[in-house]
């Protein structure tokens, strides 16, 4: 029997860390969000020789031969890329890319799914749970942070996001959020983070996110997010220019957008990639209107995008031999 394996995995918004004090013994924690577009499409089968096609195929193949080293030493696939999440924009691209890798590998060789020890293998989730947690189960999700001995930060709440619901995305295809040395330098050089600040982040996560989420109350899980985005934003700035937001262009318009009603209004992890939220299709679109001839003009893309509240698909196809 011959086999090849598909996965799609959607994007993610980071709506805000929740401690980066640290002083209780766990670091980081966030709240993240599943979201339909864009999202991550590829295609593993045996092959005779490594070979990785299509959007972002150097990185693919790169962790690709990663997990085989690891999970199927000695074989050898090709990859066929369909779509990727763009890189380096907040939406969780290389998490998603990684762990549909593995997972692909996974039932290819009839290995048994294992999403956290993939992201510590792939070197994933070095500060955030959120990518793997909603990689296997989508929706409204919290992590609760790196302990000392934590390998991948869990899980610890999961909610249904509202249906109706909807998110503006803003991307900049000129800018670049900050990864890898940079991100590492930027974390190492920021101050020590206010404890006073975190117990506001985990209460207005625990005491209004999401409950809001769970009654839909739209105004008070908009305000909340709205909240968070800014003690997060402050603390982040310096390493942002002295802005909030990575894109001057994305921050400009989400102040356009915030002006014309939109709430909830933030950068998904080091951006460029900006979201407002709006509380159904015909609002969103409203917004998206508003703001279309600034966007243009601004070089600036918009997107309406809707809650992903499923994980990860994966599915198998199998043929026999000719």
């Amino acid at each position: 029997m011959r086999i090849s394996v598909s996965v799609v995995a959607a994007a993610r918004l980071h709506l805000g860390f929740l401690d980066m004090n640290g002083a209780l013994g766990r670091k980081f924690g966030g709240l993240g969000l599943s979201i339909d577009a864009p999202a991550t499409r590829l295609t593993l089968r045996p092959a005779e020789a490594m070979e990785a096609t299509g959007p972002d195929a150097e990185r693919a193949r790169a962790l690709l031969e990663n997990a085989v080293a690891a999970l199927a030493p000695g074989k050898r696939y090709r990859l066929t890329m369909e779509q990727a999440i763009p890189p380096h924009s907040g939406l969780g691209s290389g998490t998603q890319l990684a762990l549909a890798i593995t997972a692909a590998l996974r039932r290819i060789e009839d290995l048994p799914q294992h999403v956290e020890a993939d992201a510590a293998l792939l070197q994933r989730g070095a500060r955030s749970g959120l990518g793997a947690g909603l990689f296997t189960r989508g929706g409204l999700v919290v992590d609760g942070g790196r302990g000392a001995d934590t390998t991948t930060p869990p899980v610890i709440s999961r909610l249904a996001f509202p249906e109706t619901w909807r998110i503006l995305l803003v991307s900049d295809p000129a800018a670049i959020g900050l990864h890898g040395p940079e991100e590492r330098k930027a974390f190492a050089e920021l101050p020590p983070f206010s404890e006073a600040d975190a117990g506001k982040l985990c209460r207005l996560v625990l005491m209004q996110a999401l409950p809001a989420a769970a009654e839909e109350d739209f105004a008070a899980f908009g305000a909340a997010v709205t909240a968070i985005q800014s003690i997060v934003g402050d603390y982040f700035a310096p390493a942002q220019g002295g802005r909030r937001f990575t894109s001057a262009a994305v921050e400009n318009l989400l102040a356009r957008l915030a002006e014309a009603g939109a709430t909830g209004v933030g950068q998904t992890s080091w951006g460029p990639t900006g979201f407002a939220f709006a509380p159904n299709e015909a609002e969103a679109r409203r917004l998206e209107a508003r703001v279309r001839g600034a966007a243009e003009a601004s070089g600036l893309s918009l997107a309406v995008v809707a809650g992903a509240d499923r994980g990860a698909s994966i599915d198998a196809v199998y043929a026999e031999i000719a």
